[in-house]
């Protein structure tokens, strides 16, 4: 499951390398699976092991379901990108496809992915979409891989002026891709400051201060590849002492990979609905997040000190239907992404639904709010309609 991070909300090109990447996804899928093992045998050879399986297979489920909706969200993901690059770009010529021009190409992505993810914090329904990578308690390998499904509707916008330079969607596509790879070892706790390293690039220690939700620390650190963006336009903050407590203001408190998209929008629909002001029902969706109209009541002030880890338990019955369940998930993503080109519109759709039912039967039982020989049936009906649905 391929992570784009915070900056990468609109890796894009033409159809072609939409097959291109969906196989590319399919070949990270060992690399990524490597790593998180790496990082957790390294976590117990010194004692500090940073992972939980409930919430490593929250995060991996969210990684799966942010690819798999693709197929509803590619529009914005490849095809507004392109129509603009064809209609509206100021040049067409060989400067981007020279070594200096993949550089500048990388360089103003990741320029443009500091605003896309700055304004993600900074504006609520496009933080109702980002919330997603932000929920996770711990911050590992798996963490870089929760992604959001609902990321590109609106993010196609903060790239539209690589288009209008001229920078062709095959080297903004690889662009995008070279700067969400750069991210994923930047999720780990096991890698400490980098010097001179941690005042130019992101990093570890810069990127555990990002998803932290200490008072210190939020709402800090946007760079994807680069932390000099936030230097220069004053969101720069330094780890320090203080203990990073990671996470989201409230706390989700699920595994429901369905509910972790859908809480934000659903809390902001309500307010929108309950609210009297016909002015406040439009502003509560650019307000930035927490931001309440003045006939509703103020949400709760967050107190650090009353935040608890969410780790219902876990029968050893549990874990082991957890992670057969998981692998068989996953090799029914991939199996999904390797032959999409040759399934219909409504044959993938319904697959999708099928593979996102069996996400969230998984995260039932991992909460405990499903009995194993429920879900098993449940799996029946789901492995049935997909049957049907390729036959």
């Amino acid at each position: 499951m391929l992570a784009h991070d915070e900056s990468t909300g609109a890796i894009i090109g033409r159809k072609p390398q939409l097959k291109t990447m969906e196989k590319i996804i399919v070949y990270a899928i060992p690399v990524f699976t490597v790593m998180i093992l790496a990082e957790y045998g390294y976590g117990l050879a010194v004692g500090r092991s940073t992972y939980r399986i409930n919430d490593a297979i929250a995060n991996l489920s969210q990684g799966m379901l942010s690819q798999i909706t693709l197929v509803f969200t590619a529009l914005f993901q490849i095809g507004i990108y392109t129509i603009a690059w064809d209609k509206i770009a100021l040049y067409h010529g060989p400067f981007w496809n020279a070594w200096y021009g993949w550089a500048a190409a990388i360089l103003l992505f990741d320029f443009c992915g500091y605003w896309h993810h700055r304004y993600s914090h900074e504006t609520g329904i496009l933080w109702a979409a980002h919330v997603v990578h932000h929920q996770s308690q711990d911050f590992n390998f798996s963490t870089a891989l929760r992604q959001e499904s609902a990321y590109p509707v609106l993010g196609w916008i903060f790239y539209l002026p690589l288009a209008v330079i001229g920078i062709p969607p095959e080297v903004f596509a690889i662009s995008g891709l070279a700067v969400l790879l750069y991210q994923v070892w930047i999720h780990t706790e096991l890698v400490g400051r980098l010097g001179w390293f941690d005042r130019v690039f992101s990093s570890p220690s810069n990127h555990r201060v990002h998803h932290a939700v200490n008072d210190n620390y939020i709402d800090r650190n946007y760079g994807g590849m680069l932390i000099i963006w936030d230097r220069i336009f004053g969101t720069f903050q330094e780890e320090t002492d203080e203990p990073c407590v990671y996470g989201i203001r409230p706390q989700l408190e699920s595994w429901d990979p369905v509910w972790a998209n859908l809480h934000v929008y659903l809390a902001l629909f309500q307010d929108a609905w309950r609210t009297k002001s016909w002015k406040d029902r439009l502003r509560i969706w650019f307000m930035p997040p927490g931001w309440r109209p003045r006939d509703l009541d103020p949400k709760p002030v967050f107190d650090i000190s009353k935040v608890t880890l969410f780790d219902p338990p876990m029968p050893k019955q549990v874990v082991w239907f957890g992670c057969i369940e998981f692998l068989l998930l996953l090799a029914a993503f991939a199996a999904f992404l390797w032959y999409q080109d040759s399934f219909s519109f409504s044959t993938s759709a319904m697959l999708v639904f099928a593979i996102t039912a069996g996400l969230w039967v998984l995260g039932a039982v991992l909460q405990g709010r499903m009995r194993i020989f429920r879900a098993l049936m449940l799996d029946a009906a789901i492995l049935s309609f997909a049957t049907l649905t390729v036959s």
